[in-house]
C-alpha cells in the first residue's frame, strides 16, 4: 500500500526530529512492503519569516489532501519573549488543529522499566502505570473570545454538549478496549462549563454500562498522576487542564521526549510529539527522537490501521531502550545523538518484523 503523509516539521528541532520518524517509517515500508509519501508544508514561526502566516492556505490544502499529518514542533524564543507580538507560532497550531477538525488529541503515558530510574518519582510509585489522556482540543478557552480592556484582560471559556459528547465517546471507546475505566476530569465545584462536562459525561455513561466512570478535580488529579499514576486507565478532560496534566505526567516517562500524541478528527488526523521546539538544542544532536517515533506508530495504527507494523515500532523502542542507546535527556552523559538514536530503532525493525 502507498499512503501520502503531509510532512510539516516546524521550528526548532522539529525538523531534526521528524527526520527520524521518517527514517522509522521508511524502514517499516522497506521490510512490510509499504511505500510512503511525503508532502512538506510550513507552518510556525518558520511560515510566518517565509509568508508571514503560520499556518498558510498552501499548508491547509497539503494538509487535506494528505492521508494523514506528521508534524514536528512549533515556537521561537523571538515570539516567546515578545508579549506585544501580534502574529505568532502558537496561532499557527491552534488554526491548524481548527480548521483540520482535529477535536481530540490522545496522548498515551508509560512507564519503561528501564528508565524508571530517569524518572524523578520513585520506582514503586511508577510500576504498572500505562494510561491515556483524552483531550479535548478546540473549545474551551483556547479558542474563546479574548481581549484586552484598559488595565485588564478576559479569555472566555465556551464549551458546547457536542464539543463534550464527541471527545467522551472516544474516550470510552477506548476504556473498553483497555481496563474499562474513565475519569473525568474537572472542576466542577468552581466552573459552569465543568458542571457541563459532568452533566454531559454522566448521561452518556449510560451507553458504556461496562465502563466504570469516576471523577476528580483537576488540583487533585495533578497530585494523583504524581503520587499514584497506576490508578489511571483513560483519562478525559477538557483542553487547559489536559494540555497541563499530560505535560505533567511526562515525569512518569522520565522525559517530555518519550511522549507521542495522535489529534482526531471525523476526517483528519495528525500525529506529534507532545515536546517544544527546543531552541536551546538545535543542531547539537541531542534531541530525543523517540516521541516522534512514537508518534509514527500511532500514525500507523490510528489513521492506517497497520497494527502489526506500529506494533513493531513499539518493540524496536523498546528493544533501544533495554541497550541503552539513549539520548542525554533519558541517561544524563550519553553521547549517543538524535541520528544513533533513530538509527537504532530502524535497524531494529528490520530484527522485530512480527
Amino acid at each position: 500500500m502507498h499512503y501520502n503523509i503531509a510532512l510539516l516539521e516546524g521550528d526548532g528541532i522539529g525538523p531534526e526530529v521528524i527526520g527520524e520518524g521518517i527514517k522509522v517509517l521508511d524502514a517499516v515500508g522497506e521490510v512490510f512492503g509499504h511505500s510512503f509519501g511525503y508532502s512538506r508544508g510550513l507552518v510556525g514561526a518558520a511560515a510566518i519569516d517565509a509568508v508571514g502566516d503560520p499556518f498558510p492556505h498552501q499548508t491547509l490544502e497539503t494538509c487535506q489532501s494528505a492521508d494523514s499529518v506528521f508534524f514536528g514542533t512549533l515556537g521561537d524564543p523571538r515570539y516567546d519573549n515578545d508579549p506585544g507580538a501580534k502574529v505568532r507560532p502558537e496561532q499557527g497550531l491552534l488554526a491548524m488543529r481548527k480548521s483540520l477538525g482535529l477535536f481530540t488529541n490522545i496522548r498515551p503515558v508509560k512507564a519503561y522499566p528501564e528508565l524508571m530510574d530517569s524518572s524523578p518519582l520513585k520506582n514503586e510509585r511508577l510500576e504498572g502505570t500505562d494510561l491515556v489522556i483524552y483531550r479535548e482540543l478546540t473549545g474551551g478557552i483556547y479558542f474563546g473570545d479574548k481581549g484586552r480592556k484598559k488595565g485588564s484582560a478576559y479569555d472566555i471559556c465556551d464549551y458546547s454538549t457536542h464539543e463534550i459528547q464527541r471527545v467522551a465517546h472516544l474516550a470510552f471507546q477506548a476504556a473498553r478496549k483497555r481496563r474499562r475505566k474513565v475519569t473525568l476530569v474537572d472542576k466542577a465545584n468552581v466552573l459552569e462549563t465543568s458542571r457541563l462536562w459532568r452533566e454531559t459525561v454522566q448521561e452518556l455513561a449510560g451507553e458504556y454500562p461496562d465502563v466504570a466512570l469516576d471523577y476528580l478535580f483537576v488540583d487533585n488529579a495533578a497530585m494523583q498522576i504524581i503520587q499514584n499514576p497506576s490508578q489511571f486507565d483513560v483519562i478525559l478532560t477538557g483542553n487547559m487542564f489536559g494540555d497541563i496534566i499530560s505535560d505533567e505526567a511526562s515525569v512518569i516517562t522520565g522525559s517530555l521526549g518519550m511522549l507521542p500524541s495522535a489529534s482526531v478528527g471525523e476526517e483528519q488526523t495528525l500525529f506529534e510529539p507532545i515536546h517544544g521546539s527546543f531552541p536551546q538544542a538545535v543542531g547539537k544532536g541531542i534531541a530525543n527522537p523517540f516521541a516522534t517515533i512514537l508518534s509514527a506508530a500511532m500514525m500507523l495504527d490510528v489513521a492506517f490501521d497497520l497494527k502489526e507494523e506500529s506494533r513493531a515500532i513499539e518493540q524496536a523502542v523498546a528493544k533501544v531502550i533495554r541497550e541503552g542507546e539513549v539520548t542525554p535527556d533519558i541517561r544524563p552523559g550519553s553521547r549517543v545523538t538524535t541520528r544513533q538514536a533513530g538509527d537504532a530503532v530502524a535497524r531494529g525493525i528490520q530484527q522485530v518484523k512480527v
